[in-house]
Parts: C-alpha cells; structure tokens; sequence
C-alpha cells in the first residue's frame, strides 16, 4: 500500500510499510520540516519532473562504515601525491547542480529537479546539508553532497569530471565529520569497492535514532 500524504500533516507511515522496492509515500512538498522529518526516520524523496513526489524506505540499505572504508593501494598514491584540494561548504550550490547534469545509466533524464535544488539549498542554508568539494587548478572537478542527520551522513549525490574525484571526496567526507556512516541508499558497483555494504531496515533506523 503506497500512502498519500496530507498537505497539512507533515508525518510518515513507518518505513516497515514500504513496498518491495521502496515505495513508501506519495504526494506532500519538500518543505525543510518535512525533510528533515523525512530523513530522521530514514525516508527519503526519489522523483522525476513529470512525477509527483515519491517518498522511499529501502528494505534494505546500501551504507559504508567508516571502519570499513576501503581505500585502493592506487588511490592512496593519489591521496599522498595531492593531485586534489578538497574543501567542505564553498560551493554547495555548483556541486548540487552538476550531480544534475549527469547522465545516467537506464534513467531518462534527472531525478533532482528544480524544487530539488531549491529544497536542497534551502537546507544547507539551515546547516543540514552539506557538500565535499574537489578541486584540481582551481576548477571544481568532483564533489558530493547530502544530509547530516545526527552522526549519519545520508548521501544524494556524486560527481567527477576526472578520474578519482568523486573517490577523493568520499573518502575525505570520513574525515570532516564524525560519522557512524554513510547512506549510499542504493548498491553501486563504485560503492561496493569502496566499501559498501547491505544493512537492514531494521539495523539502520536503529542505528539512526542512536
């Protein structure tokens, strides 16, 4: 059962009645009390522009502790020789914009839209979102960004324009805030060699509200 949200009443259906590929919700707006309360209790929005807003709550859920971060004898060479600067909070706004020009892999087009950006913006001006940023001559090559919940860093996006950006910013996120870990929410193949792992709904909401 996909559950209509009320406008009025910003709260969720536990994730537990999500359907088998997440689904939870759909409908309400991508107010900053909403989005919060969203990640809070491990929801978070997946949409299209020609879709209403679709609420998720994977069954289970792609993370990477930091304990477990794997980082490849290559990229040490590459962290060591500081072919990258890499800074936090500079250019939120640049880093959430190219994640939206990337192309794709079986998706028509981008999932963060317009109002994503504004609603994404808007949090980072309020503290809770947050960007890595890569730098290679003084132009921005790869980066990321997401929602700090607490000690949980709950991942939206990625970019990298030249091989190892997007590495060099994941692996430095570990070392600008303390984190119990990342939700990557979903399996990459890029993910997993870094380190990414399958935890259940059940281990991550607890491991969230602690």
């Amino acid at each position: 059962m996909i559950f209509q949200l009320d406008d009025q009443d910003l709260s969720f259906p536990h994730p537990k009645y999500a359907e088998e590929d997440g689904l939870l919700a759909v409908g309400g707006d991508l107010s900053p009390d909403r989005l919060l309360l969203a990640y809070n209790n491990g929801i978070f929005p997946w949409f299209s522009d020609d879709s209403p807003i679709l609420w998720y709550a994977p069954h289970e859920r792609f993370v990477i502790f930091p304990e477990r971060l794997k980082v490849s004898k290559s990229m040490k060479q590459v962290l060591r020789k500081a072919e990258f600067k890499v800074t936090v909070n500079t250019v939120f706004e640049q880093v959430i914009r190219q994640c939206a020009k990337i192309e794709r892999k079986d998706q028509d087009g981008t999932w963060i839209t317009n109002d994503m950006i504004d609603a994404y913006i808007g949090l980072h001006k309020s503290g809770y979102a947050h960007a890595i940023e890569v730098w290679q001559e003084d132009q921005l090559v790869g980066g990321l960004y997401g929602v700090l919940i607490g000690q949980v860093f709950c991942g939206e996006s990625m970019f990298s324009k030249v091989p190892n950006a997007s590495k060099t910013a994941l692996i430095h996120l570990f070392q600008f805030f303390d984190l119990k870990f990342v939700d990557c929410q979903f399996h990459t193949d890029h993910l997993a060699s870094m380190g990414g792992e399958m935890i259940s709904q059940e281990d991550y909401l607890n491991i969230l509200n602690t």
